[in-house]
């Protein structure tokens, strides 16, 4: 796959610090979701202001597709609207005295206005799951939601690389969730995504590829599953394996199960035991029940709960959370929606993925990989909502 981003043999030192970066080389392929990971004083941050020409090069170059980036005013203009950066702190990024102003302000310096203007702001909102915020002050609303109007402000540019500093930092673990869901959306979509964190269990289970930094330097970058199961690369990179890796590499160390590949979640990693405790893989199944969200959001989720005798719900996405919320229902699979769903059908429950838009295909292509590559025949059925006077 061709690379959209890529940095070349990259140094840069702060004035009277020691090297920040020494040497840095990598390549961000178009699609893809990659997690720069490594402790404090890494680097990671500073990688991330050289892709939208925040900070230039003391050598080496950056590419933005296949071509050198450029440092005069035009240029960077261009670069910044193709790569948005999200800051850690949201309180930086968010200034305005509304969520609509704020939004505003990146597509104004790009000559963007009129309806154009309103067009693409209330789109961006609409996507971050912030319509009707447009009057609300940016200082009253929650760490969550400041950081949605940021992630707005930059997509209403129409960036084709979206570069996240710990984007769940200082978040809740609900909120945490909604932004991991809302930067899948924007992958599935067809945005590149890069972010920086020092979580290796976000790292391990979100990213595509992930990149390990220390002290300036990359010390490797491969698959999740092949990185976070090298020891003397966790050691020297100052990481802890993430829990699924650990308690694989515990169970093989004594014997419980046989030296398998690294399991990529629960999911594989419960197959595994069963496989091996039980020897027969046999299950009682059950089947899940996909509900596209936006068809459902004047009401009927509930109806659908009771008539098809449902015992969970998982919500995948903001919409698909927010729509059940508004239906006075508390989904109770929040994060990790797919294979938790999975999981609860394996052992003979009747789950409901409610999700919407280039999701619901995402979830159907997963549960057939999930299929084929156990043998396991898992019945999926889409409910649709009724038509106008059924």
């Amino acid at each position: 796959m061709e690379s959209v981003l890529e940095l070349r043999e990259v140094h840069f030192a702060y004035p009277t610090m020691p090297a920040a970066l020494k040497g840095i080389s990598l390549r961000i392929r178009r699609g893809s979701k990659v997690a720069l990971v490594g402790p404090n004083g890494a680097g990671k941050t500073t990688l991330l202001l050289m892709c939208n020409g925040t900070l230039r090069p003391g050598c080496g170059e950056v590419l933005l597709n296949g071509s050198p980036v450029r440092y005069d005013a035009r240029s960077l203009r261009r670069l910044r609207k193709t790569v948005g950066l999200v800051f850690q702190n949201s309180d930086m990024q968010v200034f305005a005295p509304t969520v609509y102003q704020d939004v505003a302000f990146g597509p104004l310096n790009l000559g963007i206005e009129g309806e154009q203007l309103n067009t693409v702001v209330q789109h961006a909102l609409h996507d971050v799951g912030l319509a009707g915020y447009e009057k609300r002050p940016p200082h009253h609303l929650s760490g969550g939601e400041k950081k949605r109007v940021a992630i707005a402000g930059i997509l209403a540019m129409d960036p084709e690389v979206l570069v996240f500093d710990e984007p769940t930092a200082s978040l809740d673990p609900a909120g945490a969730e909604e932004i991991l869901d809302l930067l899948d959306e924007l992958n599935l979509a067809g945005t590149t995504i890069l972010l920086s964190t020092h979580d290796v269990e976000l790292a391990y289970r979100w990213a595509d590829e992930v990149v390990f930094m220390h002290e300036g330097t990359i010390l490797a970058s491969g698959l999740p599953g092949e990185v976070f199961a090298d020891e003397a690369l966790l050691q020297r990179a100052r990481l802890k394996p993430p829990m699924i890796v650990d308690l694989h590499c515990q169970l093989v160390r004594r014997g419980v199960i046989g030296a398998t590949a690294i399991p990529s979640g629960m999911l594989s990693l419960i197959d595994v035991l069963e496989q091996h405790l039980d020897g027969s893989g046999t299950r009682r199944r059950g089947r899940i029940l996909l509900c596209d969200a936006d068809a459902f959001h004047d009401g009927g989720i509930a109806g659908i709960a009771a008539s098809y005798g449902i015992t969970c719900i998982g919500a995948m996405g903001s919409k698909a959370k927010r729509s059940a919320r508004r239906q006075g229902l508390e989904p109770e699979i929040s994060y990790g929606v797919i294979d938790r769903c999975i999981l609860r059908a394996l052992a003979g429950e009747t789950p409901l993925i409610l999700t919407s838009g280039g999701m619901i295909d995402h979830t159907m292509r997963r549960i057939q990989t999930y299929r084929e590559e156990s043998g396991i025949t898992i019945t999926v059925e889409r409910i649709e909502a009724p038509t106008s006077g059924s």
